[in-house]
């Protein structure tokens, strides 16, 4: 007679805790249940909740070991005595253990009522293990909630559950509830590494890293993984078989399309979608591994420690902190949103890869945004450059400079018009006499005047120059470069004209705009230097609205104007001069 051959048991079975010690990631149960069994506060009704493969029923049987062994109970269940080997092998008659998706009805509760009277046959406690109890019916529940709130003395309930809002308040309200979490990547990867060296299997610390991360916080899952990969791999296990395995070439694809989406090169996404879509990619799987790819880029931006966040290798980390460092928070953003509101769409679409081309396209032609402090900290920079500018030319000329509108000092005193008048003696210009016994009013004071009137006009005419006086025409100078010029010259004559009747009392005078002379030194006795810093400023202004920046804001706020460019020392003049604007 041939001796049959020794059962093989997989990891998962193989290295399941077999005491508190020995279980990873659920250092809250654990302490709670043993300081219980210490201060023999064993509740009688327990539920055991969260995600699959983090210990629940193997966590049950602990504390069945640790009521029913010989030496208990105690913390620390000796795994000797006839009651904790049986319990270990799942033969114990007073630890019963139940599916509940299979033993659902109201039929087996009732059963299980009438049994409970009896005492244990030999053990300390009847232990009722139930599995997945959310599986029972509503009348199953019922029928439970008597025994379940005062059972014998002998009997203890240990419910397991994935989905413990499926579970009746009433059944809740009578158990004590321990919340079972995801278990860390480091915590699986670490057992892996234990059972790596027991079974005497070669695999890096990348590989491990890789199978704990596609458990997703399940330890029997990683550990079925890890089973899996020695099947196929021996116990020599290189790192490009764990990738055949477990499929991480569409991870490498995910990392290839958000690069070329980040470099703003829609051909290379679409080039890469037509290959992986010939290498059997699912569609919308990919599409949301990139979805979860995107969220870690973001997080990366904007948590300093998003390495613990989101689960990652350190390998991964670096990558994504290499993709994310010359890419703003705000695009990031944006992109992410992009996906997430395609996300329905893929679900319920024919054409999955139609879907993702799209949003790939979108998402590769987006401009990248600039944050708004850093857009505010560049205007404070330009403010700052157009002001030392402004400054290095008030100091020529013999004190005359081309003032923007409302300086203090610049012949617009803060007093009524007709003051103004009489202080005005001569012509801002020429210095022509008076006619008619009137002294000839100053342009000062009339732009002073206009400003009064009209102080968005005001602004644009401040640059001006009068050229002439005859009769009742002036003649007024623009550069030509002005970026108003054309505005003045067209739609804004008129209203000047009105306001120049009024202000020197005359009621045919006529105002022709002229663009002004580069050298107009023998023109109303200004001199070439007065008029260079007149330009200079004008030049800077000009250079100042053609910034990118200014361009970038332009684009970005939408119905956005520019009125006018004054240098940093002459607004805070002109909010102190008008309060209300």
């Amino acid at each position: 007679m041939t001796t049959p051959p020794a059962e093989y048991l997989v990891m998962a079975r193989k290295w399941r805790p077999q005491v508190f010690e020995d279980v990873a990631g659920q250092d809250h149960v654990i302490r709670t249940l043993q300081n219980a069994v210490k201060l023999d506060r064993i509740a009688h009704a327990f539920i055991f909740s969260g995600p699959r493969g983090v210990g629940k029923t193997s966590v049950a049987r602990i504390l069945a070991k640790a009521l029913n062994c010989e030496g208990g109970p105690t913390q620390t269940p000796c795994q000797k005595c006839l009651h904790c080997r049986e319990i270990t092998d799942g033969i114990a008659l007073d630890v019963h253990e139940i599916d509940g998706a299979s033993n659902r009805g109201i039929d087996e509760i009732r059963e299980l009522r009438e049994n409970i009277k009896f005492f244990p046959s030999s053990s300390r406690f009847k232990v009722y293990i139930i599995d997945e109890v959310h599986m029972l019916t509503r009348e199953a529940f019922n029928a439970l909630l008597k025994t379940l709130e005062e059972p014998p003395p002998h009997v203890v309930f240990i419910f397991a559950t994935t989905e413990t809002h499926k579970i009746p308040a009433t059944i809740l309200s009578r158990c004590q509830c321990f919340d079972f979490r995801r278990i860390s990547l480091k915590e699986i990867g670490d057992n892996l590494r234990k059972i790596a060296a027991a079974e005497g299997i070669q695999i890096s610390d990348k590989g491990l890293a890789w199978i704990a991360a596609a458990g997703d916080g399940s330890m029997r899952d990683s550990q079925s993984i890890f089973d899996q990969i020695v099947s196929y791999a021996g116990t020599v296990v290189d790192d490009e078989k764990i990738e055949e395995i477990l499929g991480l070439t569409d991870r490498r694809f995910v990392v290839a399309i958000a690069g070329a989406v980040l470099s703003r090169n829609a051909a290379q996404c679409l080039k890469l979608i037509d290959e992986g879509y010939y290498a059997g990619l699912d569609m919308q799987v990919f599409y949301q591994m990139l979805v979860d790819h995107f969220r870690n880029l973001v997080l990366a931006k904007v948590v300093a420690a998003a390495e613990g966040i989101t689960e990652m290798t350190q390998e991964d980390w670096s990558m994504i902190q290499e993709q994310t460092g010359h890419v703003s928070r705000e695009t990031l953003q944006r992109l992410l949103e992009i996906l997430m509101a395609e996300e329905e769409t893929i679900r319920r679409t024919q054409s999955p890869r139609l879907v993702l081309e799209m949003a790939l396209t979108r998402m590769a032609h987006l401009t990248p945004l600039i944050p708004i402090d850093e857009i505010l900290a560049r205007m404070a920079s330009l403010e700052r450059s157009l002001a030392s500018g402004a400054a290095a030319t008030e100091g020529d000329g013999k004190g005359q400079s081309w003032p923007a509108a409302g300086i203090k000092g610049s012949g617009a005193p803060d007093v009524p018009v007709t003051a103004v008048r009489e202080q005005a003696a001569t012509d801002y210009g020429a210095g022509e006499k008076a006619k008619a016994g009137k002294v000839d009013e100053s342009w000062e004071g009339f732009k002073a005047f206009v400003k009064q009137s009209n102080p968005p006009l005001s602004s644009k005419l401040d640059p001006g120059q009068l050229l002439s006086r005859e009769g009742s025409r002036l003649t007024v100078g623009f550069p030509k470069a002005y970026v108003f010029f054309e505005d003045i010259e067209k739609h804004q004559k008129e209203a000047i004209s009105e306001l120049g009747r009024s202000y020197f009392q005359c009621p045919d005078l006529d105002i022709r705009i002229e663009a002004l002379r580069v050298d107009p030194a023998g023109n109303n006795g200004k001199t070439a230097n007065g008029n260079a810093k007149a330009q200079q400023i004008i030049d800077s202004r000009q250079e100042a609205l053609k910034h990118p920046l200014v361009q970038k804001v332009m684009d970005i706020f939408e119905n956005a104007e520019i009125r006018d460019v004054i240098p940093r020392q002459t607004r805070v003049e002109v909010e102190a001069e008008q309060p209300n604007n």
